[in-house]
This record gives C-alpha cells, structure tokens and sequence, in this order.
C-alpha cells in the first residue's frame, strides 16, 4: 500500500507523532461529508460573517461550504426566512432589462451619475465574455478583462464577473451584478435591486443591506486593483433600482467607505479556518445526512456568539438561540445586555447578583462586590420599592358622571 494509489502505510509504519496530516482542503471536505459539494460564499453571507466575527461556529462552517440551511434542518431548528420566488423572478427581469441591448442603459446611467468629464458611452463601449471553467478560471478571466479594459482607456461593462477575496485563510469567490470601467481608470461596482427608488430615495433598511454587500465586492476588487498601474476603484457604487411605481430604471449613488472600512476589519478579525479546524476531534462531520443527536454534538464542539441579530442573518440562529437559552447565556438577550454585565456571565449569575446572594466571578455578597453586581442589586431594590408603592395605592375609580339637570 502507498499514497500514490491512494492507501495509507500501515499504522506500525507511522511516525511517533502519528500518521500524516491531511490538507486543509480534505479537512473541509471531511468536515462537510462524503461527496457533499461546497456551498459558496456570497456577498451577502460574508457581509453577515463580518457582522458577527466572533462566532468560530459560523466561520467555520461557512469556510468549510457547509450548507447551513440543510444543517439547520437536520438539527430541528430550519430556517425561517429567505428571499421568495416571486421577489427573485421580479429581479432578474429588471436585471436583464437594466443589461439589455449590450449593458446600453446601464453604461448610460453610469456616465450620468459618475461621467465626469468624459465621453459619453459610444459604440466602442465593450462588454468582454467572461466564460470559463469553474470559479477558478472566471476568476482569472475577470482579471485579465480588467487588465485590459483599463488599458483600452474605454467605457466597458463585465457583465456578472468573479473576484476572489481571501477569508479567514480560505478563497472566497463573489459574483457582483456588473462592474463598469471607466475611460480614466476608474471602477464601479453596480448593485441592480429591484426596489423602487420613490422621488429619489428608498427604504433605508435595504439600501444599508446593500450598502454592506457592495462593500464586500469593492474590498474584492481593490485586491485586483493593487496589482494594475492606473486601476482605481470608487468609493461611491451606482444603485440601480426601479423610478417611482413604473419598471423604468434609475439610479443613484451609494458611499460605501464607512461599510467597507468596518467590513474590511471585522474580516481581518476572523479566525482562520485552519485554527478552528485543528481544534476539532478527528471524524466530526456536519453532514446533515447524520442522525440529529450526532450533529447537535458536532455543532456544539465549535464555539458560538449569539445574538438576536444573528436571526435575521444565519441560517442556525434558531438551534443557537435555544442553546443560548438552555445555558442562560446574557446575549440572548442582545450584545448590549452581554456588555453591561461584565463578568456575569449566566443569567443566573445576574439574577442571584440582583438578589444580593452573589457579588460576580462566582463569590458570595460581601464588601468586595463587583460593580456591575451592587448596581443589579439597587436596580432590584428600587424595583421593589416601586412595586409596593402600585401594591400600597387605591385602585383607580373613574368619577360619576353627574345627572343630566334637564
């Protein structure tokens, strides 16, 4: 037997330290199960990683491409949201009418929000085919697409490209609806959504939720740009959204420097896949194909950061939500109830703080009280207080209405 058909030597063959180390991608793929593909970052997931970069659990996973939304079922706990299919239809054919006509309109409204001073968009503009084999070869095809266009000095449309931007030690391979080339050099990433801009403006919940993808995609492209002389990519994004109540696109412009300023930190904070995968004991899958009790024990063998914006971004918020319930974790209750208790780190800690049988870090009340554990026990104080003053005070009686002289 020998490695290069396959086999390993026998174990009395091994060194003392024990047999050789897989690689990180046969980890992975171990970690995901037998012959389950990687699901693939978007920008919208790594925007929600970098939300929360304390959660090992969640960069782990998304790491390794483990489908969340399978795992979340096979626990018990699915997944409750998610785009409708009506509302993907709905956007791919705004998409297709905003690209029509070889990206026309599309250029048009670039050169309208950010021409400057250049030559309005012409026959000479170019939209490059980016085909090739796997997310690999787009990868590399976008690149040389960039090259050239910012050579060519000329407006061109890369009609959905692939960029490659590491995370936590791992490629992540994104695909923005469009980026645009400028006759100068510059780039622009194009965000097409298929919510309305009303005289102007939109709801500002979706215009940040994109806002925080579009970062993600600059931060991907400045990577490529650093290694082309005269490539600059903007700041501000063109957002392109249906006028008013009619499917007529126009657009708008995003500054995303803020959004991709904290996105490009909290990523650099991420554990490395690496680091969290040496961790783990040998033969821990999440394949949703295994019976429940053994991936509950898998899922619990990463660590976790909870917190109720996690419902809303992850696909295992609600199996996390309920274990941070059981071991009466405070960021179930939100970060900012986590923060104030400082080192009450239970909910059982707090409430027997606030009872005055406890002073924090697990020692009983006495003069050495912490602080956090004395302001609970004067928030529980007046609470009572206020309690028996409703208890003490008559009920209300609403006064008799008088008797009508006539």
């Amino acid at each position: 037997m020998s490695v290069a058909d396959g086999t390993l030597p026998p174990v009395s063959s091994y060194p003392p330290d024990g047999p050789p180390q897989t690689t990180l991608r046969q980890r992975l793929a171990d970690l995901r199960g037998p012959a389950v593909p990687p699901r693939p970052l978007d920008a919208r997931a790594l925007a929600a990683l970098a939300a929360n970069p304390g959660c090992g659990r969640r960069a782990l996973l998304d790491g390794a491409g483990v489908d969340k939304t399978a795992l979340a079922a096979a626990l018990g706990s699915p997944a409750a949201f998610g785009q409708s299919q009506f509302a993907i239809v709905r956007g791919n054919s705004f998409e297709a009418r905003v690209k029509g006509d070889g990206g026309t309109e599309l250029l048009r409204l670039t050169h309208a929000r950010l021409g400057g001073g250049a030559e309005p968009p012409g026959p000479d503009s170019r939209v490059p085919d980016l085909t090739a084999a796997g997310p690999e070869g787009r990868a590399a095809r976008t690149a040389l697409a960039l090259r050239e266009a910012t050579a060519a000095r000329t407006w061109t449309l890369l009609d959905h490209p692939m960029l490659a931007l590491e995370v936590a030690g791992t490629p992540a391979y994104l695909e923005p609806d469009a980026v645009v080339v400028h006759p100068d050099g510059r780039w622009t990433v194009v965000e097409i959504k298929s919510f309305p801009l009303i005289d102007g403006s939109a709801d500002a919940a979706k215009v940040g939720a994109a806002a925080r993808q579009a970062a993600v995609y600059v931060l991907a492209l400045e990577q490529t740009a650093g290694k082309l002389e005269g490539a600059e990519v903007g700041h501000q994004v063109l957002l392109v959204c249906p006028k008013d109540f009619s499917n007529l696109p126009t657009a708008a412009l995003v500054d995303v420097r803020r959004e991709r300023s904290v996105t490009r930190r909290q990523l650099e904070r991420l554990t490395r896949v690496e680091e969290l995968a040496e961790g783990l004991p040998q033969g821990l899958s999440f394949d949703p194909a295994r019976p429940a009790a053994e991936l509950t024990e898998a899922v619990s063998a990463v660590s976790a950061a909870y917190a109720p914006e996690c419902l809303a971004a992850c696909e295992l918020a609600f199996h996390c939500r309920e274990r941070a319930r059981d071991a009466g974790e405070p960021a179930a209750l939100g970060r900012a109830v986590r923060s104030e208790l400082g080192g009450l780190t239970t909910v059982g800690t707090a409430l027997a703080a606030a009872a005055g049988t406890c002073s924090g870090e697990g020692r009983g009340a006495g003069p050495d009280d912490d602080p956090t554990a004395a302001a609970l026990r004067r928030a529980a104080r007046l609470r009572a207080e206020a309690l028996a003053l409703a208890a003490a005070r008559p009920p209300y009686q609403a006064p008799e209405t008088p008797e009508c002289p006539c």
